[in-house]
């Protein structure tokens, strides 16, 4: 059988579907109880927190440089249909549901909120926590989505906009923490 955690990737379980294993880039942080599946690549850089399920089973996920996926993130795709594809510097809050959708660079996903089939969220863009972002949706680079279903509610802020520039880099400085502490890996000793 071949290894699943393998000193040095971060942490997490990570198992093939039809052969196809996950790739995982450099300086990641895949905490113990989080789950990467099939055909999904991780950028450099990326921190993936407890509880994550990616589930690149029937098509591909992609997850850009610095990203973050906060606690009890699922990722999951469409069969023949739309990929899940994350950006550069994301932030996905806790609990988030993206289902075959795309997460252009710099943008935050509120917790507990869902981004459905096909939907785009551009660029600088912020989706409020708890909002449904309904099949075929654009948030528009700029704007802050809220609801169920989601719909615009007004332009970003400039202390949001900020914000969303700043989570990436501390979820980075976490996910070092944590890789320095060896959670997740064989060569942890107490």
């Amino acid at each position: 059988m071949k290894e699943i955690n393998r000193p040095g990737f971060g942490g997490g379980l990570r198992l093939p579907f039809k052969g196809v294993w996950p790739i995982i880039g450099n300086d990641v942080f895949i905490a113990p109880t989080a789950t990467v599946i099939g055909d999904v690549e991780i950028a450099d850089e990326v921190v993936i927190m407890f509880g994550c399920t990616i589930r690149g089973d029937t098509n591909w996920i992609k997850i850009g440089k610095r990203s973050n996926l906060q606690d009890h993130v699922v990722i999951h795709v469409n069969e023949g249909g739309e990929p899940t594809s994350i950006g550069e510097r994301v932030s996905v809050g806790h609990s988030v549901l993206l289902h075959a959708c795309e997460l252009h660079d710099e943008c935050l996903i509120g917790m507990r909120a869902s981004v459905m089939d096909g939907s785009i969220v551009e660029s600088g863009s912020m989706v409020a926590g708890g909002a449904v972002v309904v099949p075929r949706t654009v948030v528009k680079s700029g704007e802050l989505w809220g609801g169920a279903p989601a719909r615009y509610m007004r332009p970003l802020r400039e202390l949001e906009k900020e914000y969303i520039k700043r989570v990436p880099n501390q979820y980075y400085g976490l996910g070092a923490q944590y890789r320095n502490e060896e959670i997740g890996t064989e060569s942890h000793s107490d």
